[in-house]
């Protein structure tokens, strides 16, 4: 497959008065190697190099031996694209300059695959994006892994990558980038044989590729149509394209004769054998001429045997390199086999470790959580309400902490996986703004949203998910705006069959982040400095869920900042959507429609303390209840009485939560169950949807949730009865 690196370079001058002319000239390279004018192209860059070298510039120089390097890796000379990237490597070496760090990681990409590395150029391509979010670079680094996708049979994400490309918003690339995503898609499209498919994006290309003048993607794509149509036996499209083909034939001859002048390289060695040869020819003619053919016969033979001498000095050296070479990665690979089994070890035992921390934490944490809601609630007296109100705060801000910490570990260890449920956006995009309003009121923020109404009512997806990525979001942004504006944007880009493409950004006029903070925003517990986490507290962690989570939706979160000038994170989902609305009855209830008073409700809960604290927060809403210690218990009060809803915990002595659900469910299936767990890390909320619960709500919880999950899911249930 012809690989082309399309990428536009960002450069750096020392002399100002040289940016206009400098900037000038990659444009000018940049509009000659989409034509496929390479002669000119390198003239461009010879120019820049020039300029480079009198102002004593070396990023700029570093940026014209990358531009000569992918040229080289389009034209296929690999030999000559080392040489400059070999020369940039040094100058690396004694510079910090992240783009240009990014894009050497993107050049070593495209020489792994061409060497057939695809792994290994994925690997490069993953270290590019973590060093630069610049946009250009991030299209094309799109791009070389939708090739290393294709290589390696994963069209989804190859497709996935391609269709983020056609609707790209580059400013200098957009119609490039765009034309190159449809030919891959269509080659893709053929190797699936949805030969109708192929037909659209090659056409699509081939309309972009006449209006800019891409004469190598005109040509791709007069060739594709033909392969398509004389598969399909329209012979008659098919020579139809076979005939614009050899209209431009002259026109493209010369760009193929270009690239073959770039694989000349190769054929030195044996053009120096053959010039030996006609030497030794030469000479053989001067002898016989002379009749001397002894001296004939002596010449040629010592002539032969340094040839064969030679050849055989060669083969053995390169054998003895070759067996070196082989060894030496044998042993590499063995002390690589030996480190990942240990780094394996060393994650798991982590993982384990934090999963049993956290979810031992929980429990005495639901006790100074709920015992100090408990006594708010008494009517203290001024003085005692300071402290408890810290005591609430500290509480609280522990557990944020613990769901931190457990989210990452769930991530680190692959235990999170995308629900694809039926969900309405505007509703969880509210609740998200409404249970932040408070913390906008704080900062005297205004907080609004920005709800595209051509979005579909009913998406397919998971909304627990989503609404973990606003939270973290929408709170980093209040956390770092003053009397300010935060806005949640969410528009509608395309709408086509039963799938939309979304864009989502949330917008504020904070403090914002300096470029060197950007490059290491998303790691874990990073807040940008010292000072930042002494000032605004928090764990470091919201950034690297949002990554992670929308990694699961096969989506990145991009940045734009300015220090003292706020920020802005974005990103795109395509997610499927109900094409007819659903008429089902509405049951989202308001927390303030419950009366909870004389409903009975069994706890199931092992732990002492829990019991008591869960018992008088019911009893404070006037409800009565039943506890029961274990699931066996549970099974058998169940039987017995009659009661409006069962508090389940999960992890009890004897039977499980879950398995004393599933009994409970063979003779009562309609009564509501709400697990009532300190959640770890093995534990799936879907294990326990699957057991028979109608709802999840973790110890320790907010006070407000327990009542509004209790209220909901009974109600619920009457109202459903009802109908």
């Amino acid at each position: 497959m012809c690989i082309v690196l399309c990428t536009t370079v960002v450069f750096a001058q020392s002399d100002e008065s040289s940016t206009a002319e400098v900037k000038a000239i990659f444009d000018r390279f940049s509009q000659y190697r989409h034509q496929n004018k390479v002669d000119k192209a390198i003239e461009a860059m010879d120019e820049a190099a020039n300029i480079a070298e009198k102002n004593e510039d070396p990023k700029l120089l570093v940026d014209t031996y990358h531009q000569l390097a992918r040229m080289f890796i389009e034209e296929g000379d690999i030999k000559g694209a080392l040489r400059y990237f070999d020369r940039s490597s040094i100058y690396l070496k004694e510079m910090s300059y992240p783009y240009a760090e990014a894009f050497h990681l993107y050049l070593d990409a495209a020489f792994r695959l061409q060497e057939g590395n695809n792994f290994q150029a994925l690997k490069s391509l993953q270290e590019a994006r973590k060093i630069s979010n610049n946009r250009n670079l991030s299209n094309n680094i799109l791009l070389l892994e939708a090739y290393i996708y294709t290589n390696i049979t994963n069209y989804d994400d190859a497709i996935k990558n391609l269709h983020a490309l056609i609707v790209n918003a580059d400013d200098k690339e957009r119609a490039y980038l765009a034309t190159k995503a449809n030919l891959q898609l269509s080659r893709i499209s053929i190797t699936l044989n949805d030969f109708d498919e192929g037909v659209i994006h090659s056409k699509a290309a081939l309309e972009l590729a006449l209006k800019y003048g891409f004469a190598k993607e005109t040509k791709i794509s007069y060739e594709q149509l033909s392969e398509i149509f004389a598969t399909q036996n329209n012979y008659q499209e098919a020579l139809l394209y076979t005939e614009k083909l050899s209209q431009i034939k002259d026109s493209i001859y010369n760009f193929e004769k270009i690239e073959l002048e770039s694989e000349t390289a190769g054929k030195i060695q044996m053009e120096h054998l053959q010039t030996e040869m006609n030497k030794l020819q030469a000479q053989n003619e001067e002898l016989s001429e002379s009749k001397n053919r002894s001296e004939i016969t002596a010449i040629l033979t010592s002539a032969f045997l340094t040839i064969i001498s030679l050849l055989a000095v060669s083969l053995f050296r390169n054998n003895q390199i070759k067996l070196k070479t082989n060894d030496l990665l044998y042993t590499k690979n063995k002390e690589l086999e030996l480190a990942r089994d240990a780094a394996v070890s060393a994650m798991e035992a982590k993982t384990n470790f934090l999963s049993t921390v956290t979810h031992e934490l929980r429990t005495p944490l639901y006790a100074v959580t709920g015992l100090t809601h408990l006594l708010l609630e008494e009517n203290p007296a001024e003085h005692q309400k300071e402290h408890l109100k810290s005591l609430k705060f500290s509480g609280e801000y522990l557990l944020n902490f613990i769901n931190d910490i457990l989210q990452i570990n769930k991530i680190d260890a692959d235990k999170l996986e995308p629900l694809n449920i039926e969900f309405k956006l505007q509703k969880v995009l509210t609740d998200v703004v409404e249970s932040l309003q408070q913390n906008a009121n704080e900062n005297k923020t205004k907080l609004i949203l920005d709800y595209d109404s051509k979005i579909p009512t009913q998406l397919m997806g998971d909304p627990i998910k989503l609404s973990q990525i606003f939270m973290n979001l929408v709170g980093n942004a209040l956390k770092f705006t003053k009397n300010g504006k935060v806005e949640v944007i969410a528009k509608m880009l395309t709408k086509e069959d039963n799938q939309v493409k979304l864009y989502f950004e949330v917008r504020d006029n904070g403090i914002g982040i300096s470029e060197d903070q950007q490059l290491t925003i998303f790691d874990s517990f990073e807040q940008g400095s010292v000072q930042i986490n002494r000032e605004y507290g928090g764990t470091g962690l919201g950034l690297t869920i949002v990554k992670s989570l929308l990694g699961l939706f096969g989506s990145t979160i991009h940045l734009e900042s300015e220090l003292g000038h706020g920020s802005s994170f974005f990103f795109e989902l395509d997610l499927e959507y109900e094409s007819k609305a659903s008429e089902s009855i509405n049951f989202e209830l308001d927390g303030g429609e419950f009366q909870f008073k004389g409903l009975h409700i069994l706890i199931v809960e092992d732990n002492k303390i829990n019991q008591v604290i869960t018992k008088k927060m019911l009893t404070k809403k006037e409800m009565t209840s039943d506890i029961a210690n274990n699931g066996n218990e549970a099974i058998d009060l169940a039987k017995e009485n009659q009661y409006d809803a069962i508090l389940m915990d999960i992890h009890m002595p004897g039977i499980s939560g879950e398995e004393a659900t599933r009994q409970i469910r063979k003779f009562n299936p309609d009564i509501p169950i709400i697990a009532l767990t300190a959640i770890s890390l093995d534990d799936s909320l879907d294990s326990f949807y699957e057991a028979g619960c109608n709802d999840v709500v973790t110890k320790p919880f907010k006070p407000e949730i327990f009542y509004q999950k209790i209220g909901e899911n009974i109600y619920r249930n009457r109202m459903l009865g009802s109908v």
